[in-house]
């Protein structure tokens, strides 16, 4: 079986501009080839510039990372393996929420630090042009308004093509898109993890691309219903996760993370495996505590 991320179909991000970006329904999320805790350099670099390459080979045309991954080690590794970049390769990057230690973040989308972490971005990345800049995450010191604005007056400047955003609630498209086209979302989701159903359904609406984070269920329940039925389908848990995924909605593009070649093998092979209705279903039943509710 020859594996392709352009098994999944394709996916036009930002449809409504002259901007617009086709790709694969099977990205690529870059935190993992960082340091442990998301933090330094990788242990094994050469693994890690080997697995961006790989990616590549399997038509991958969506990678996904940010400033705050390792700090800067995920985009300079990016650059490292994949510049000069192979024609239709989009780079999503995120700026708003620093990396001050293993497993440590911190607040800041303050106009001044999106600015310098926009052109840090594009030094790291080789870039004139960022296509996709998410803000990571909402600042609750400073002014939605402000963050989303000046990632505005950024694209204007020519220095992002679309603007994005990450964990947010339906609330936040919704004021972001009174000031500039959105033409992403990036939030936690898995079949057992559905708090963003409303928002996914925004986007479908819209035609808003969503890309969801942590594609595995977040307990014991979810993961032993995972193999029941990966067994049954001669697939991964993984596998079967990223399939109901792309079941679930057309806009949906899975960008799952590894450090490794073989673990990436199996994740893309993925867009190739139709899941039946039943199962289907039978997933999309399991119901989760939120994970805000959890003690």
């Amino acid at each position: 079986m020859t594996v392709s991320a352009a098994a999944a179909g394709t996916f036009t991000i930002g449809p409504f501009t002259d901007q617009a970006l086709t790709v694969n329904r099977m990205g690529y999320g870059a935190m993992r080839i960082t340091g442990e805790g998301i933090w330094g350099e990788p242990k094994d670099k050469p693994g890690a510039l080997a697995t961006l390459r790989r990616a590549v080979e399997l038509n991958v045309n969506l990678i996904d990372t940010a400033d705050s991954y390792g700090p800067y080690v995920s985009e300079d590794l990016i650059a490292e393996a994949l510049f000069p970049y192979p024609a239709g390769l989009v780079i999503a990057t995120k700026g708003g929420w620093e990396r001050v230690g293993p497993g440590k973040w911190t607040h800041n989308a303050s106009p001044k630090h999106l600015v310098a972490a926009l052109e840090g971005s594009l030094k790291r990345l080789k870039l004139a042009r960022i296509d996709i800049y998410q803000l990571h995450i909402p600042d609750p010191a400073v002014s939605f308004e402000a963050s989303v604005e000046t990632l505005a007056r950024l694209r204007d400047e020519g220095k992002i093509r679309h603007v994005a955003l990450s964990n947010v609630t339906k609330e936040h498209i919704q004021r972001a898109q009174k000031i500039v086209p959105i033409v992403s979302v990036q939030n936690r989701y898995s079949f057992a993890d559905r708090e963003s159903d409303f928002i996914l359904d925004y986007c479908e609406q819209q035609g808003i691309a969503f890309l969801p984070w942590a594609p595995l269920g977040q307990m014991r329940e979810a993961h032993l219903a995972l193999e029941k039925e990966a067994e049954t389908l001669g697939a991964t848990s993984l596998q079967v996760a990223l399939a109901w995924l792309l079941k679930r909605s057309k806009v949906i593009i899975p960008i799952p993370g590894t450090s490794s070649v073989k673990h990436l093998e199996e994740n893309i092979a993925a867009a190739a495996l139709e899941l039946p209705q039943p199962v289907y279903e039978k997933l999309a039943a399991i119901k989760v505590v939120p994970m805000s509710l959890r003690g």
